[in-house]
């Protein structure tokens, strides 16, 4: 819903707590944020900046790059082009008060146990030919095993058996928070990003907003975020607020908050692949400044093998044309502890997922679309039209030939995933439910 801009310059105001249990920043907009720079170099070139500018970004990237255990960046090939293989990151939400807007986060200073956390923990996959994403989060109330990780001083942090995954970060920073996810799934992982607050906002900002729906009118004290029935484009801190919430919606766990940012993610990838974005060099040059100054600020923190343009374009152009029905939004399968109050990897469902993914194979989806009753599918996305078959684009100098026929299309075999595996595509339309 539209409102006045005074009011939504007020909202955009609004403090938003510091509260035990509700230190979530935007999934997705992280992954904007690390978007904004790989296009950071194709904006400024196009703008005839020139190579000063484009290596000006590259170094400040670079400059606050952080490496990971057994990372190999390896060289880059001399052009730009889609990267070869499957593509592996980690991206972690974190709940620093580090460089915080005090008026938003009143909390901060007050008390901040000093610890900075990962609330937010997802791998990103993007699968070799054919291209698929498939996002899983982390329940952050998760109990894992932490590894021994490096401590930044040459030594090491002991390995614990038994931890809230939300702490691998205070242990060992992103390089701990990636040993502990690469053990619980067995997947490799080359590349990965964090970002705080601050830089979640900002990246809100750039986009120009976010639709999302509510199915009733939810009110939360504790991120003071209150919303109508229907539809809302937020920005800023409004976003933000709607991201953390977790009280009045579904079962009022983190397991429904992770479906209600799982709306807002297949949201934006729709945006993002719209004329609305992608077709609009001035808001492109927006997410891509405004990513550079979250890499400065220290807002956005990158690993070293992500830390250049050239690779993050690359990666860039592995997702441009995914369909939404091969963009998945899942949630790491759980069940609850005795105490009812945190959660425990349910690896047997989970290794049915990271098998076929490490095999290349398509999946899908059985299960609900929240664990926590957070979200139900209201409808199907539609899908931006492709280019008619005499529109296709050809090698330069080359006509496409009007009589050539396509080679009939090999029907897909799926892998159906465990019921309780919940989730949602980017095709399916959802709305996030009230608690009851």
């Amino acid at each position: 819903m539209s409102a006045r801009s005074d009011a939504k310059a007020t909202r955009r105001r609004r403090p938003v707590a510091r509260h035990g249990e509700l230190r979530s920043p935007n999934p997705f907009m992280q992954m904007l944020a690390v978007f904004g720079v790989m296009v950071a170099v194709v904006a400024v070139s196009g703008i005839a900046v020139g190579a000063f500018a484009v290596w000006d970004a590259a170094r400040s990237v670079s400059d606050n790059s952080i490496a990971l255990e057994g990372d190999d960046v390896g060289q880059l090939p001399p052009s730009i082009g889609e990267i070869e293989g499957g593509v592996n990151m980690l991206i972690a939400g974190t709940d620093s008060c580090e460089g915080q807007d005090l008026a938003l986060f009143p909390r901060c200073g007050v008390d901040d146990d000093g610890l900075e956390r990962n609330d937010v923990t997802m791998l990103l996959h993007i699968s070799d030919e054919p291209r698929r994403v498939t996002v899983v989060s982390f329940p952050r109330d998760m109990i894992v095993p932490i590894p021994s990780c490096p401590d930044g001083q040459g030594g090491r942090h002991a390995a614990m058996s038994a931890q809230m995954i939300n702490s691998s970060y205070g242990y060992g920073g992103l390089p701990c928070t990636v040993l502990t996810v690469e053990e619980l799934t067995g997947i490799d992982i080359q590349f990965a990003a964090s970002i705080r607050w601050t830089g979640v906002i900002n990246m809100s900002d750039a986009i120009g907003g976010v639709d999302v729906c509510v199915s009733q009118d939810i009110s939360d004290r504790h991120t003071g975020l209150d919303l109508t029935a229907g539809t809302h484009t937020l920005v800023g801190a409004e976003a933000l607020q709607f991201l953390r919430i977790r009280h009045g919606i579904g079962d009022g766990s983190d397991l429904a908050r992770i479906s209600n940012q799982q709306q807002f993610m297949s949201s934006m990838v729709r945006k993002l692949q719209s004329d609305a974005v992608l077709a609009n060099p001035q808001a492109l040059f927006s997410i891509a400044t405004t990513a550079l100054q979250q890499v400065n600020s220290q807002q956005l923190q990158l690993s070293e093998s992500l830390a250049s343009p050239t690779r993050m374009v690359q990666i860039a152009m592995a997702v441009k044309d995914v369909p939404f029905s091969d963009i998945n939004f899942l949630q790491y399968p759980t069940t609850y502890a005795s105490d009812g109050l945190r959660v425990l990897p349910n690896t047997t469902s989970a290794d049915v997922l990271f098998q076929a993914l490490a095999e290349n194979r398509a999946i899908q989806l059985t299960g609900d679309a929240s664990q926590g009753y957070g979200v139900e599918v209201i409808g199907e996305a539609e899908q931006p039209a492709a280019p008619a078959p005499g529109e296709s684009a050809a090698p330069e100098g080359e006509t496409p030939d009007p009589n050539a026929t396509q080679a009939p299309e090999t029907p897909t075999e799926y892998v159906e995933l465990p019921s309780d595996i919940s989730g949602s595509s980017a095709a399916q339309v959802t709305c996030t439910v009230a608690e009851q």
